[in-house]
């Protein structure tokens, strides 16, 4: 690996925040509803929102979460349903859990103030390293970089780094770097505009594929830019490695019960693929879903269309088969769940593809 040095003498970390600080105030993103506060309850929101999510998905999600939930006790107080029915559809479903705990822990142990520095966020329930360091850049002014994925590979690219960012070794050495370009002695308004650049840096100009490098504002200073090896940056040799699963999905209707329609919905068990969200009955085979069911069923199943669905890991190919019967019915005991009136079922977390396929029903539970 080729010895990366970053110190004062080299003018590097000056030349480097100086020019980002200038960029952010002149040509950075301005208009985002996070933006412009200290408040660390909306900082903490959104950088946990904003995390492997596109900041278009995250502006739908962000106003609807500070309506329901206004401050942190607010949200602590709330139940772990009411938190995952708002987060459905943002996916990496283990934040809103993670949101919901921290809430809890701000609320139990700090009366509901979140800690003033990194290092003591960083102790709180789902805040990570990066997240804790951009809360208490923007809220408090702390000397601190953040280092999430996009500012790797701004910092991999400016430095010409070479360390192979698979492992955690080289992930501290990154680290460790970043801090040393940090700027000296930066008011609040600096470390707010250099954390911002850095964002916005690596969201609109040093992007993965086809970077604007002609635009950006430390092309001049840029290593890899220099030897024309942008596209060699970040070095990452561990492959995500892809399962493919299929599943098959029971829409068990019922129709009849006192003039009402339900869904018979399950909680998903933690750990695991939707954890805490609520899905229909699910199964490995159709035949493993066919044995569930008593013989005088089975002859109303209808197969719906297959979807599919991407995660982070994995590819689910969803195969849904919809039985209508009427009702009141005693579901097989071995089928765990409930009956949900499908009038409630915007107040159930639904993961996505789960919403998209019981969206008939949802479209009649707010008429």
């Amino acid at each position: 690996m080729n010895a990366v040095v970053v110190n004062a003498g080299s003018g590097l970390p000056l030349a480097f925040a100086r020019l980002l600080i200038d960029w952010q105030r002149q040509h950075g993103r301005r208009g985002l509803p996070w933006q412009h506060t200290r408040d660390p309850y909306r900082v903490w929101l959104s950088e946990v929102m904003l995390q492997q999510t596109q900041v278009s998905t995250v502006l739908s999600y962000f106003p609807r979460f500070l309506d329901k939930f206004p401050t942190v006790q607010a949200l602590a107080e709330a139940s772990a349903d009411e938190v995952m029915a708002l987060w459905a559809g943002l996916g990496y479903y283990s934040r809103a859990r993670n949101l919901h705990r921290c809430a809890q822990a701000v609320v139990a142990q700090h009366g509901g103030v979140f800690p003033s520095n990194a290092a003591g966020l960083q102790a709180l329930p789902g805040i990570g390293a990066s997240t804790a360091a951009a809360i208490a850049a923007f809220c408090h002014g702390e000397r601190v970089s953040i280092v999430d994925g996009n500012v790797r590979r701004v910092l991999s690219r400016l430095l010409a780094f070479d360390g192979d960012l698979a492992q955690t070794a080289r992930q501290r050495e990154l680290w460790d770097l970043a801090q040393a370009l940090l700027p000296e002695a930066p008011s609040p308004d600096d470390m707010t505009a250099y954390t911002q650049g850095l964002m916005d840096l690596g969201a609109t100009l040093c992007v993965r594929s086809r970077p604007q490098c002609e635009r950006c504002p430390v092309q001049g200073i840029c290593r890899a830019l220099e030897t024309s090896t942008v596209s060699n940056y970040p070095v990452k040799t561990r492959a995500v490695k892809r399962r493919h699963e299929s599943w098959w999905l029971l829409l068990l209707r019922e129709s009849g019960h006192a003039g009402r329609e339900r869904i018979w919905l399950a909680r998903r068990p933690a750990p695991g693929i939707w954890a805490g969200l609520y899905c229909p009955p699910v199964f490995g085979s159709e035949a493993a879903l066919l044995d569930a069911l008593p013989p005088t069923w089975r002859e109303g199943l209808h197969e719906l269309e297959a979807v599919s669905h991407s995660l982070t890991h994995r590819e689910l190919r969803l195969h849904p088969r919809l039985l209508v019967l009427d009702g009141p019915l005693m579901v097989p005991a071995a089928m765990e769940g409930d009956w949900v009136d499908i009038v409630a079922l915007h107040g159930h977390g639904l993961p996505a593809p789960v919403r998209v396929l019981l969206a008939p029903w949802l479209g009649r539970a707010q008429t």
